[in-house]
């Protein structure tokens, strides 16, 4: 192995590591590496694939790992299909701890999109989103600036298989899962979306910075397809409900956040 790529190689787990460790980037000490005597070839490139390429470097994965759902969610015509496919999903290792799959549901062209994290267990054992404690308090949320699930929004999660015991997502499980959200972006066409909690806004809005520096103000996700023009979608990032349901001063600047969501949907009718 080469000085560079070892320099390549440590830069990358010095990010993954700052990633799974609070989402932030840190200050490392760079090490000085030497060619190994018996490899003295140039530095490597190490293929990613051209939907995951944008995405922060600890999602990236070789293109092998992932090459199932890149090659398929494309060319899924509506948000059944895409169920379909998701229901038979293996590309990561939650196909064989779940239940069920939890693609999402909701209305097609929905006023709002709200993106989670992943499913729990009450969500494995019925396929349906939100459905625990913090989907009742979603559900309520959203009452309260008049959306629903059942009329005017679509409820989804970055990951569609639930991680076992309720950990984070890994890395490998986010960018296995990427492009059926993508193409689900692409296939829903919301006016906004809504993103709850830390892994789905880093997902969306392609950043390592934590859920605090994001909320409180609009991103933008751009949605690419071969078949329409290039366009983008307003993202406004809020705490997760189960964060919400765990400390109570969480609660105000997620009212907030509502508040400014609302308020942009009001402008752009």
């Amino acid at each position: 192995m080469t000085a560079n790529e070892k320099n390549t190689l440590a830069s990358f787990l010095d990010r993954a590591g700052d990633y799974l460790k609070d989402g932030h980037l840190h200050t490392h000490i760079t090490p000085t590496f030497e060619d190994d005597a018996q490899h003295q070839a140039a530095s490597v490139t190490v293929p990613f694939t051209t939907g995951l390429s944008s995405l922060p470097l600890a999602y990236q994965l070789d293109e092998d790992d992932i090459t199932s759902a890149e090659d398929t969610a494309g060319s899924i015509e509506t948000t059944d299909e895409l169920a379909e496919l998701i229901n038979t999903c293996t590309a990561c290792a939650l196909a064989d701890t779940r239940t069920n799959t939890v693609p999402g549901e909701g209305v097609l062209h929905p006023e709002v999109l709200v993106i989670g994290e992943g499913p729990g267990a009450d969500e494995d054992q019925t396929g349906k989103p939100f459905v625990g404690r913090a989907g009742q308090l979603l559900d309520k949320m959203l009452a309260a600036i008049a959306l629903s699930r059942t009329e005017n929004c679509f409820i989804a999660n970055v990951v569609k298989c639930r991680p076992p015991g309720n950990r984070n997502p890994a890395p490998d499980e986010i960018a296995a899962c990427l492009p059926y959200l993508h193409r689900q972006i692409a296939l829903l066409k919301p006016r906004l979306i809504l993103c709850a909690g830390r892994f789905a806004a880093q997902s969306i809005l392609n950043t390592s910075q934590g859920i605090n520096a994001l909320r409180g103000s609009f991103g933008e996700y751009t949605v690419r397809s071969e078949n329409d023009p290039e366009y983008t979608i307003p993202v406004l990032c809020t705490f997760h409900p189960s964060a919400i349901l765990r400390d109570d001063s969480l609660k105000r600047p997620a009212w907030e956040d509502l508040k400014l969501l609302k308020s942009r949907l009001d402008e752009t009718k």
